[in-house]
């Protein structure tokens, strides 16, 4: 197939690469001029791509996806597809396709999990739109996805994507996060000699196998106590959307909530909760108060 990519960072360059291995034809374009791109506008893009045109965007959430499709509704013909492959909130989605769709272009939003593996191993698809749509890209779906018969699902209908990635990664907060807690006990304790290999030991027959303890033990590996990594996790929005859709649906999501306050509370040096908590354990206890900064 014909497709435009619109954004070439670390999953965006990969993707074209896997696309183009397949046997794709692939225009890329990103703002850098630096990228590798092949056109250096918007218009360009779609002036290189045979119509009806496929063009994929993989920017950031938020701003960059609402002006990239703002500027695609000025470029594009009807019967053209627009596809969101970045990490938007799925109401964005909802809202991008009606804009589009007065126009006669069509929209699919597909959540896009596999980080800078994904050009290797493929890359788990999680896509909502119509059946049309999804039958109209399903080539390019193929050859993005891991080998076998799993990797890719059609959701639903436009938002479905976007709203189970953002489950998805709500999950991977949690799973993280517990390895996180658990490793540091480990360290932690007089018992445990060697942790790192403790880990390394459960990625085979254990309940707890899976590839987060599989990178974790590369991690360890690589750096064996984490002395090169700053002990700051930033959240992307992701499990935030998840816990505020929760509340509203009452549904409870404690583990994602306690994994996202962690990674918030982790951007903090000198976090005013625990200054809170210092602060009355010696009032009421005589605790001692210490700080780098008096």
């Amino acid at each position: 197939m014909d497709i435009g990519m619109i954004g070439l960072g670390r999953m965006g360059g990969n993707m074209v690469q896997r696309l183009r291995e397949g046997g794709h034809r692939v225009v890329g374009y990103d703002m850098a001029a630096d990228s590798g791109r092949d056109v250096d506008s918007l218009s360009g893009l779609v002036e290189a791509l045979p119509s009806p045109r496929t063009l994929w965007v993989m920017v950031p959430a938020g701003a960059a996806t609402d002006g990239t499709i703002a500027e695609l509704s000025e470029l594009l013909d009807p019967g053209d597809l627009v596809i969101d492959g970045g990490n938007t909130r799925y109401r964005d989605d909802q809202r991008h396709a009606k804009e589009l769709g007065r126009d006669g272009i069509h929209f699919m939003d597909v959540g896009t999990s596999g980080g800078v593996w994904g050009r290797e191993c493929g890359y788990a698809l999680m896509v909502g739109g119509n059946d049309s749509d999804f039958e109209r890209i399903l080539p390019v779906f193929e050859t993005l996805k891991p080998s076998g018969d799993s990797g890719l699902v059609h959701a639903g209908p436009v938002g479905a994507g976007h709203y189970v990635k953002m489950i998805h990664n709500g999950i991977e907060y949690g799973m993280m996060q517990a390895l996180g807690e658990g490793y540091a006990m480990m360290e932690a304790s007089d018992l445990v000699e060697c942790p790192d290999r403790v880990c390394d030991s459960w990625r085979e027959g254990s309940v707890v196998r899976s590839w987060l303890l599989d990178l974790l033990v590369r991690a360890l590996k690589d750096d064996p106590d984490l002395a090169r990594i700053a002990g700051r996790a930033e959240e992307t929005g992701e499990a935030r959307w998840m816990v505020q859709d929760g509340l509203d649906m009452g549904v409870p999501l404690p583990v994602t909530a306690a994994s996202l306050f962690a990674r918030q509370n982790s951007q903090l040096d000198d976090p005013m909760t625990m200054k809170v908590v210092a602060a009355l354990r010696n009032q009421f206890g005589g605790h001692a108060v210490h700080s780098e900064r008096a």
